[in-house]
C-alpha cells in the first residue's frame, strides 16, 4: 500500500472558463466538487472534515480597489462577519477572519481586464493546524488569464 502525502499529491489546477480565473489546489483533500453555478462565475469544493474552496471571478463593476475592499470589509457589520487580518498590494487583497463559526482566508486580485479573482478557503477552527499551512500555498496560485 502507497501512502499519499500531501508533498508528492498531485493539485488540480481549476480554470474558469468565463473569467480565467485561476487556482492550484490539493485534491486529495478538497474532494467533493460542488455543482458550477448558472452564471458560471466560479467553482466550490467541499472537504470531508468541513473546509470549502472556492475560486471564481466577478466583474469589477464599482472600480473597487484594493484598499477600499479592505475598508469596506473591515467597517462590515454583517453578524457572525469579522476580519482579523488584512494586507493590500497594488492590485491584491488578502483578508483573514471568522464568519459564521469558521476561520476564513480570502485573497482578491484586481485584474487590468475589469476583473476581480477571487479565492476564498475557510475551515473550522479545531482544523486550524491542518489547514493555515495551505491557504497561503492555494492562495499564492491565485492569477486571471
Amino acid at each position: 500500500m502507497i501512502a499519499a502525502s500531501s508533498a508528492i499529491a498531485a493539485p488540480s489546477t481549476y480554470v474558469n472558463a468565463r473569467f480565467g480565473t485561476v487556482c492550484t489546489f490539493p485534491d486529495e483533500i478538497f474532494t467533493d466538487r460542488q455543482p458550477e453555478p448558472e452564471n458560471g462565475d466560479g467553482q466550490v469544493w467541499l472537504s470531508a472534515d468541513g473546509a470549502s474552496l472556492t475560486c471564481s471571478g466577478i466583474l469589477n463593476v464599482d472600480d473597487d480597489t484594493p484598499k477600499g475592499f479592505v475598508a469596506d470589509e473591515r467597517a462590515s457589520k454583517e453578524p457572525g462577519y469579522s476580519v482579523t487580518y488584512s494586507k493590500t498590494g497594488k492590485n491584491w487583497a488578502v483578508l483573514s477572519g471568522m464568519k459564521d463559526g469558521k476561520i476564513f482566508y480570502e485573497r482578491r486580485l484586481f485584474g487590468r481586464d475589469g476583473v476581480i479573482h477571487t479565492v476564498w478557503i475557510d475551515y473550522p477552527p479545531s482544523l486550524k493546524s491542518k489547514y493555515d499551512p495551505l491557504v497561503g500555498a492555494i492562495a499564492g496560485t491565485l492569477k486571471g488569464q
